[in-house]
């Protein structure tokens, strides 16, 4: 893939340690609202609906899903993964780990993989 004027960029502010800290909490913070949307949307459910099953308001179940929003306490992540038929799994990584996760990354998702025909012929 060719590389982008933004790719050279970023990838010029990430030898900032300053910057690359701030851009690893932002891509966290992303990670943990496109999942409760995700699981919301996957459950059918509109913020409103979820925020009858937690018994809160729509605003904050919005502000849950915002990724700008850094106010996620243990406890309501845990009554939202409740509420979802989900569970929270919080991992710590050492510091100097070498590899960047990103918001996009398909794992976080539960990304559903269509089965090979290696597969499907073992079935």
């Amino acid at each position: 893939m060719k590389k982008t004027n933004f790719d050279r960029y970023l990838k010029e502010q990430l030898k900032d340690p300053a910057f690359a800290a701030r851009f690893m909490r932002a891509g966290e913070a992303w990670d943990v609202a496109l999942q409760i949307a995700a699981l919301r949307e996957q459950a059918g459910l509109s913020q409103k609906d979820l925020a009858k099953l937690l018994k809160t308001s729509q605003q904050q179940v919005s502000r849950l899903e915002s990724p700008g929003y850094e106010g996620h306490s243990l406890s309501t992540l845990r009554r939202v993964a409740e509420a979802l038929h989900a569970q929270v799994r919080i991992v710590f990584e050492p510091a100097n780990a070498k590899a960047m996760r990103v918001a996009e990354s398909a794992a976080s998702y539960r990304a559903k993989r269509a089965r090979t025909s290696q597969e499907k012929k073992g079935a």
